[in-house]
């Protein structure tokens, strides 16, 4: 007989520090596996406590990640919605952890009971994304935490001044054993990944993902990805145009459209394409008479700044009709303000119609019917949100219905995800898993099924070779019972 094999031997070095943290978190939690509510609601406090009482160093840090960063964005995507999130996890938890009574069948089991006890799973890692990465921070931790968890947090590559800020304050607040975060430096992704965490959470490109989960299935670690995809809008026939525009300009402006939620393409009934546009030019002209004001957020680097030029270039050489809808304006390349754009006539072989866009980059479709609309998204990868506009309700359906995707807004774009009482989560190549509310607080949970026996045992009766006498007349009986 051959000698068993171990495989995957190339995983990759895990730095002194990873498996030091690592070592330290599962050791206090095998010291203290089940933090009780009032642990667990003062960690929730405390990282209240971090985001408010560093409020202006957190925005700043963030504002030099970017180069320029709206202030309002940053507080309202990174601090509202995140404090929101943990004030209801706090006022929800005790119901959270409270075990849950199961049925039991009482004539088979007489006496006995049957409960499922959340529990904490350990040690959760998170590797977070630079877009919002307090928000994409924080609002897992509140989960984490909740159901009585330790945390490990690698920042992303482009959130270096952040990422510093975070381990500088985060002592003040929790120990080590607690959480900790760690900078990105040197692409030491790959090894994070490779930890032998008991839940992992990632957050980022569907291509990193799959290497995040192979990595993580290495170790049989569980992964929770919230990943990107071509998320659509389609303006019903019904809608206004105009009200449409104005939604829709307000998240695809947001954050220079770097929102893994974001718009990614539009449908436009036939025939409403100028007026859609000439709306988008006023709007954008209103709301930023000055591109390069602080209130329209940098491309986050100039690889991606360069790669939203490419992708405008390639649709324009190959027939799509571009609307800058900055124009008048003179963008600073040098703070890479990237000047917004209808795609007009996209076609399949141009690259924005077959990447994730991420920039200020809106490709519009014309349609005719709502099937050729549905049949178009599901001949491509589930996305992780579509955004219906239309005030049929059979429309409303009908897309729900046949279009599935991550999470839905409708007659609105975005704003499901900060929601605090809906799960987030994607659904085949935009994510697995959700996170926010209880669904949250369960993902980082082991929901423990436990089985209590009563004085009596009852079912003993059957355990008695051999069977062919009144064990097996009463489990015929017990079968006819049950038919």
């Amino acid at each position: 007989m051959n000698a068993p094999t171990t495989p995957y031997l190339d995983l990759p070095q895990i730095p002194a520090e990873f498996q030091q943290c690592f070592d330290t978190q599962r050791a206090a939690y095998l010291e203290h596996p089940e933090p009780t509510l009032a642990e667990r609601r003062q960690d929730l406090l405390n990282l209240s406590r971090m985001l408010k009482e560093n409020r202006d160093a957190l925005v700043a840090a963030i504002n030099a990640d970017y180069g320029s960063r709206s202030e309002f964005e940053t507080l309202f995507a990174e601090f509202f919605v995140v404090l929101e999130t943990i004030k209801d996890s706090s006022k929800n938890l005790k119901k959270w952890m409270k075990p849950q009574r199961r049925h039991i069948d009482m004539l088979t089991y007489p006496g006995a009971s049957n409960r499922v006890i959340p529990q904490p799973l350990g040690v959760v890692g998170i590797i977070v994304p630079w877009n919002f990465p307090l928000n994409l921070t924080f609002s897992p931790l509140a989960a984490i935490f909740a159901a009585g968890n330790r945390a490990m947090v690698k920042m992303s590559e482009n959130s270096r001044h952040l990422a510093l800020l975070l381990a500088q304050i985060s002592p003040k607040y929790f120990p080590e054993d607690k959480l900790k975060f760690f900078e990105d430096g040197g692409g030491r992704g790959p090894a994070f990944s490779s930890i032998p965490f008991d839940h992992l959470l990632f957050t980022g490109s569907g291509t990193t993902g799959r290497a995040v989960m192979a990595n993580a299935a290495r170790n049989l670690t569980p992964v929770t990805l919230e990943l990107g995809g071509k998320a659509p809008a389609i303006v019903g026939p019904d809608f206004s145009i105009k009200t449409a525009a104005e939604r829709i300009m307000w998240v695809k402006m947001f954050n220079a459209g770097q929102i893994c939620t974001n718009i990614d393409y539009v449908f436009i009934p036939e025939g409403k394409v100028d007026e859609f546009a000439t709306h988008c030019k006023r709007l954008f002209a209103e709301r930023f008479p000055d591109i390069n004001a602080n209130d329209y957020t940098s491309i986050i680097d100039q690889r991606s700044y360069e790669r939203l030029q490419g992708t405008l270039e390639d649709a324009r050489a190959k027939g799509a009709t571009l609307v800058n809808l900055s124009e008048g304006q003179t963008p600073n390349a040098q703070a890479r303000k990237f000047p917004p754009h209808l795609v007009l006539n996209p076609t399949p072989d141009m690259i924005l119609s077959q990447r994730e866009i991420f920039g200020p980059i809106l490709p519009v479709r014309t349609y005719k019917g709502q099937m050729e609309v549905a049949r178009y998204i599901n001949s491509h990868d589930r996305p992780l949100a579509i955004y219906p506009f239309t005030n049929d309700k059979e429309l409303q359906r009908f897309y729900i219905s046949r279009v599935m995707s991550g999470g839905v807004s409708v007659n609105e774009a975005l704003l499901h995800v900060g929601q605090h009482d809906l799960p987030f989560g994607g659904v085949g190549p935009s994510g697995m898993g959700h996170y926010h509310a209880i669904e949250g607080f369960n993902t980082f949970s082991k929901l423990r099924p436990v089985f209590y026996q009563g004085p009596f045992s009852a079912i003993q009766m059957l355990f008695q070779p051999p069977y062919a006498g009144r064990a097996m007349k009463i489990l015929n009986l017990m079968i006819r019972w049950k038919t």
